[in-house]
């Protein structure tokens, strides 16, 4: 956000109503943390992975990067070019985001004029700037606003403030409070009645802008709209620059025009080449069009190898335009044999499983979404699944529906972000489990450090051999529990905690039977074969604001029910009467 950058933010559980949760994949009334960084971004480098996973899924979307606009935003927007995005944002700090606090509106960022040239000075001079659209956003409000912009180099123009206000908002800087009086920023269905904007007003304010747009170019004698763009030669200085106060400002670089010859692009022309053409996806939708077109059952083996990226995305993209609730369980079931590449099984749909022999890499399964991913090792490996890495670093992040059964180790930050999905592993590394807002994880051997930090839904079952776990868990916002036998569960009166509606121990051993069938792990059969032993080493961890929510869910089930029978009384004496 352009108006706190690098600060995060976070939904207070009383905004997470039943819609937001199931938008969000979380439970009514847990608030969702959004962490400073993005877990799977850490470089350039993952940045340009993320968009090839999402340009592979939806080959049509148009992938955009928003930035804040500060010194050196200009080599982070090449870097953002260089990565093939379609488009780049350069957000300024006058942005009105609800819900950020006071400190950060007035004292964070920099104007998106400072950003916006710097990022077209810099496109400019590395011949970057033709395949890349450029917008700018930060209390635009009227139509100089976007002259100024489109001279600075801006191609496009991004409006909030000003057409919320156009639709009723009265800024009374509730947002982040759920009171707002006239409903535009409120969950509350009471307030949302008094909403009264039309989208009739949105267009008649942009007529407004665009009609100033259109004077001031008239003015300056530009007939297209693109021959605006990068023209920073038509600006003027502000008389206001000879106030003392001013003195010490010098603005000279922004009309700075790079020395590149006159066929160097100054604004967008064409689209960057994606090289989807390339993918081993191809070849797999072509084997599974008895699938795509008819449901058939099909089955195939191909040799994936680490240079095949994203495999099983454009899949599913294709799967989920033809059928988008996705199609019955196992109706394609294609066995990789060698190594999967980044993102193997990204985004992978309801009907899809991957089966692959051999072993993948960073980010496999990133936004699982109903499909399942089978990871095991060759027949012919002769170690312990236990002690072996088979899965990279933030496998299953972001993970909403689906399963994944890993017969060996994790790396770090398995199943971030984790929101209904169903994993088994034999072990990860460092912060396991991070922010899991939804699912279930069952770890069979050793985390790391740092396991279930902001983690606030779900559920992880961890084989605790060693008694340590305790000591490598961050219990901050979880609790530790044993894993009971499911008759003295039963016998509890806290069935309203349960999570899935069934038992600790039927649901553990369930992902343990199906994890053995899957895999062939001889952790699973070992654990099976000793059960009453290996159950009591397994500790659940449990989210208190999750435990919370299910209690109060429970509680309001129970008043509606009883509620239900005395308005049913109350009509009853009514006809009597």
């Amino acid at each position: 956000q352009g108006a706190k950058p690098g600060e995060g933010g976070q939904l207070p559980g009383g905004k997470v109503s039943e819609y937001i949760g199931a938008l969000r994949y979380s439970v009514p009334g847990v608030g969702l943390i959004s962490p400073p960084p993005h877990h799977d971004i850490y470089s350039i480098e993952d940045l340009a992975q993320l968009i090839h996973d999402l340009k592979n899924v939806n080959p049509r979307a148009s992938i955009s990067v928003k930035l804040v606009s500060e010194v050196g935003v200009g080599t982070i927007a090449a870097g953002v070019a260089k990565a093939k995005s379609d488009h780049v944002v350069i957000a300024g700090h006058d942005g009105g985001t609800g819900a950020s606090p006071w400190s950060s509106i007035k004292h964070a960022g920099s104007p998106w004029e400072i950003g916006l040239a710097e990022t077209q000075q810099t496109l400019v001079l590395n011949r970057l700037r033709g395949r890349i659209r450029v917008q700018a956003d930060g209390q635009m409000k009227t139509g100089r606003d976007v002259v100024i912009g489109a001279l600075l180099g801006a191609d496009e123009f991004g409006f909030a403030t000003a057409p919320l206000v156009v639709e009723g908002c009265i800024m009374m800087r509730k947002c982040h409070l759920n009171t707002c009086p006239v409903g535009v920023a409120t969950q509350d269905p009471v307030l949302r009645q008094k909403f009264s904007g039309k989208p009739e007003h949105v267009v008649n304010y942009f007529f407004f802008v665009a009609e100033e747009a259109r004077q001031l170019m008239a003015q300056l004698g530009i007939r297209k709209f693109d021959e605006l763009i990068g023209r920073v030669d038509l600006l003027d200085t502000h008389k206001g620059i000879e106030h003392w106060k001013a003195g010490g400002l010098d603005f000279s670089r922004l009309f700075y025009q790079p020395n590149v010859p006159a066929d160097v692009p100054r604004m967008h022309v064409t689209a960057q080449d994606h090289a989807l053409e390339k993918a081993l996806d191809v070849r797999l939708i072509e084997k599974s069009r008895a699938a795509l077109e008819k449901g058939e059952k099909v089955q195939f083996i191909e040799v994936v190898r680490n240079v095949n990226r994203t495999v099983g995305a454009m899949l599913s993209g294709e799967l989920t335009r033809r059928h988008p609730e996705g199609l019955p369980d196992d109706t394609l079931r294609i066995q990789l044999e060698g190594t999967g590449g980044q993102s193997f099984g990204a985004f992978l749909a309801k009907g899809i499983t991957m089966y692959l022999i051999g072993d993948a890499n960073d980010y496999t399964g990133k936004g699982l979404s109903g499909g399942r991913i089978v990871v095991r090792p060759s027949i012919d490996f002769r170690g312990e699944a236990v002690k072996n890495t088979i899965v990279g670093n933030t496998v299953l992040y972001g993970a909403t529906t689906g399963e994944a059964f890993f017969s060996g180790v994790a790396g770090e930050r398995f199943a971030v972000r984790l929101s209904g999905a169903t994993a088994v592993v034999e072990g990860t590394g460092d912060h396991g489990c991070e922010y899991m807002t939804g699912g279930t994880v069952a770890v069979l051997g050793k985390t790391g450090r740092n396991f279930a930090a902001g983690m606030s839904g779900g559920v992880a079952y961890v084989y605790d051999e060693d008694g340590q776990f305790a000591k490598r868990c961050n219990t901050a916002m979880v609790s530790l529990e044993k894993v009971q036998p499911a008759a003295q569960q039963e016998a509890g009166a806290d069935h309203a905690l349960w999570h899935g509606g069934t038992t600790d121990e039927v649901q553990l051993r369930k992902l343990l039977e199906d994890h053995n069938r899957w895999t062939g792990s001889k952790r699973a059969r070992e654990l099976l074969d000793n059960w009453a032993e290996a159950r009591g080493k397994f500790i659940k961890v449990f989210p208190l604001e999750y435990k919370r929510a299910l209690g109060e869910m429970a509680a309001k089930k129970a008043a509606a029910g009883a509620h239900a029978p005395n308005l049913a009384k109350s009509a009853t004496a009514k006809a009597v009467a």
